[in-house]
């Protein structure tokens, strides 16, 4: 049997994609143009170009057309990495820029996921995360203040779990996540250089250690062009 006319046009692109004669952020031509250059209706071309939008390898943004995607930063649902351990595992350098760092009463939400009770602290820092100077995630992240009490903020800033390791012996053991779709406010676009209620997804993590204690909770908000998700069953 043969393949659909689309399969074949789908694969040709993918052809020329892999053999980097388009190349990750390049607009591809229009539908029209490629329609005449495979001779096919619209309708065939634009069930090809979906196709390849469904497998993340295009990427298409009203307004301005179709783009070869740019390798996204992914990160597997069934374990905990720090953030530089991830940009690493995709060949990236991570930075982070300091929003806001600051003690303040736990709030209710707070205190459910960090078993605390009312009237403790926590330190809230707000971080935007690059990888290779291209901004990734924002990340919103509460601690126990009585867990970081005496350290340096610029280690925590920077790699908060490898300082806990050091400096408090404390290990990560496992994560309780979930995974959500949302919209992007005005202010986070702008810390992330994206457009308002651009895509984004928002991991919600409570992170425990080696005694099932939990001592991190983190809320993050990852752009959607440049980030994913994936399991390995």
């Amino acid at each position: 049997m043969k393949a659909p006319v689309y399969i074949k046009i789908h694969d040709e692109i993918r052809e020329a994609i892999d053999a980097g004669r388009w190349k990750p952020g390049d607009k591809i031509p229009a539908e029209r143009e490629l329609a005449e250059q495979f001779d096919v209706s619209r309708m065939t071309l634009r069930q090809a170009i979906m196709l390849l939008v469904d497998e993340g390898v295009l990427d298409r943004r009203v307004g301005s057309g179709t783009f070869v995607s740019e390798p996204k930063v992914q990160e597997q649902l069934n374990g905990v990495v720090s953030f530089t351990e991830m940009m690493a595992a995709s060949g990236k350098t991570a930075t982070s820029k300091t929003v806001s760092y600051h003690l303040s009463s736990a709030s209710t939400s707070e205190q459910k996921r960090l078993n605390l009770d009312a009237g403790q602290q926590v330190l809230r820092m707000e971080r935007v995360r690059y990888g290779d100077g291209e901004p990734i995630a924002y990340e919103v992240a509460s601690i126990p203040a009585e867990l970081v009490e005496g350290l340096q903020r610029e280690t925590l800033s920077n790699s908060l779990y490898k300082t806990l390791l050091e400096e408090r012996g404390l290990r990560v053991s496992h994560a309780q996540q979930t995974v959500t779709a949302a919209a992007v406010t005005e202010r986070v676009a702008d810390l992330l250089q994206i457009k308002r209620n651009d895509p984004v997804l928002v991991l919600r993590q409570i992170t425990f250690d080696q005694k099932q204690e939990p001592f991190e909770y983190v809320r993050t908000q990852y752009v959607g062009s440049r980030f994913e998700f994936y399991l390995d069953r």
